[in-house]
């Protein structure tokens, strides 16, 4: 009976922290992603995000950076202006995802827009201020994120709202993207006279060919997310308010499983789609990356399929689950008071 007790209390803590991981809602632990030039001190301190939808301070607050497990959750928090994307919110994208790939305890990150909307894209506003240079828009890691570039890591783009202009750029930077029914996507920047400068025209056509690609592009025009998902701009449609709970569960299907042997096909991937222009080039790169570590992944590997670990195509179990905190105090408090029943004499 007691048992079964603890039972129901782990499924409803269980419950409540699924629910409000699939309402987009993590209970995570805020960590300031603050630039080089920033000394003040943080006044409030470390402080929990109950329903993800801080923006308090669009200065110190635009982009959040979260735990959630080995996950790295960056939120886009600037709602006011629907998430877009000026030079200071730019910079500091690039600061937190240079951290997550630097991180070894995290191998998979998330990418999201709070407050309803991924992101409208570069702020028109800020293009308009005296300070805006040609120069700045011609940084190597690019206008609204390290873009120009190979992230060296997986990726995840949790997509609600909007995503259009740059903002979908920077989701073209990500290898998955998991998009709700009613989002919507394109590059409206079209009608502004605002060119695609964060690799879209480089992304785009290797994702979804290139006659789409010059449609989406000279257009300008809407892609509902039902559109995106049927010519590869999506790889999974969910239900609305449910895109980072599901990118969540989309990130820890591809941290359990060996990083050397993913990271290495992944980048196998891209070397073949923009850098090598022959068969016998993109095999012969294939082949000559493999380390140590691939190796070694592969015995391991072997030897747990031998035990009838992954059989049939099963992946639940290829990896040990950690229990939680609060799971472990319960059962430790279960085992104590198991132990002080069993040294009590019997009455009868």
């Amino acid at each position: 009976m007691r048992l079964c007790l603890r039972s129901v209390k782990m499924f409803q803590r269980s419950s409540k922290v699924l629910h409000s991981i699939c309402r987009g809602r993590p209970i995570l632990k805020q960590i300031r992603c603050k630039s080089s030039t920033e000394n003040e001190p943080n006044s409030t301190g470390d402080k929990t995000i109950p329903n993800g939808t801080n923006s308090s301070n669009d200065k110190e607050d635009s982009v959040l950076v979260e735990r959630y497990g080995s996950l790295t959750i960056i939120g886009l928090n600037r709602t006011q202006k629907r998430n877009a994307i000026n030079q200071e919110m730019a910079f500091k994208i690039c600061e937190a995802i240079t951290n997550f790939e630097n991180d070894d305890t995290s191998p998979v990150g998330i990418i999201h827009g709070v407050g309803g909307s991924f992101s409208s894209g570069y702020d028109i506003g800020d293009l308009q201020s005296e300070t805006i240079k040609l120069e700045n828009l011609m940084s190597s890691e690019g206008s609204v994120g390290p873009t120009r570039r190979l992230i060296k890591k997986p990726m995840v783009c949790a997509i609600s709202g909007f995503c259009i202009a740059n903002g979908l750029e920077l989701a073209l930077m990500c290898d998955l993207r998991v998009v709700e029914d009613d989002a919507i996507l394109g590059f409206f920047n079209r009608r502004f006279g605002i060119p695609l400068m964060d690799g879209g025209t480089v992304r785009l056509p290797a994702m979804i060919g290139l006659s789409r690609a010059l449609d989406l592009v000279l257009t300008g025009k809407m892609v509902p997310a039902k559109e995106a998902f049927e010519i590869g701009l999506a790889n999974r449609i969910v239900a609305p308010g449910t895109a980072l709970g599901q990118s969540i569960n989309l990130a820890n299907c591809l941290a359990k499983f060996p990083q050397a042997s993913l990271n290495h096909d992944r980048n196998g991937i891209y070397t073949s789609a923009f850098e090598t222009k022959s068969l016998d080039t993109s095999c012969m790169n294939e082949i000559m990356t493999l380390t140590n570590d691939v190796v070694n992944e592969m015995k391991f590997g072997a030897a747990q399929f031998k035990s009838g670990i992954g059989r049939g195509g099963k992946s639940s179990n290829i990896k040990e689950r950690t229990l939680a905190d609060w799971e472990m105090d319960e059962i430790k408090r279960e085992r104590e008071s198991q132990n002080i029943r069993d040294d009590q004499p019997d009455k009868t």
